[in-house]
């Protein structure tokens, strides 16, 4: 079943902070944690799993941190979606055999087909789109000089 656990949440915003607020070097997750309001417990477990899954690379010492793995176009949130969904270990109720005849025939079917049609919303939806968004709202990256044009 498709919900928003933190862990989920956690995962996609520190994502598309580390998209968003990365100059020329990596981002660190203290960083992250601090303008996202992330716990550092919950941030570390799910920085490493996107770092086993390709979604970021990891760099450790003192300049260390965070950086995508690959272009922010190249990242849909359904992916993110599917490495959380595995790490929080969640069975899924509606692929569950076992149930009334309404339930397994009627109810199940639509909730799967619900599921499905916001999956490929999601993995539509780039980091790239996202920081797009972030910055037509107003929000300005960190350690980026704003252009200035006045004379």
């Amino acid at each position: 079943m498709l919900r928003l656990s933190k862990k989920l949440l956690f995962a996609i915003e520190a994502v598309v902070d580390i998209a968003y607020h990365t100059n020329t070097g990596p981002v660190r997750s203290t960083d992250i944690s601090r303008r996202q309001g992330i716990p550092r417990r919950y941030l570390e477990q799910v920085l490493q799993q996107l770092v086993h899954h390709g979604i970021l690379a990891g760099q450790r010492g003192p300049r260390g941190g965070y950086r995508l793995a690959r272009e922010r176009r190249r990242i849909s949130v359904g992916e993110i979606i599917r490495i959380v969904r595995k790490l929080e270990g969640t069975a899924d109720p509606a692929s569950e055999p076992d149930g009334s005849e309404i339930g397994v025939k009627v109810v199940r079917p639509i909730w799967i087909d619900m599921q499905r049609e916001m999956m490929e919303r999601f993995d539509n939806t780039t980091i790239d789109e996202l920081c797009h968004r972030a910055r037509e709202r107003g929000i300005t990256p960190e350690g980026k000089v704003a252009a200035d044009f006045s004379i």
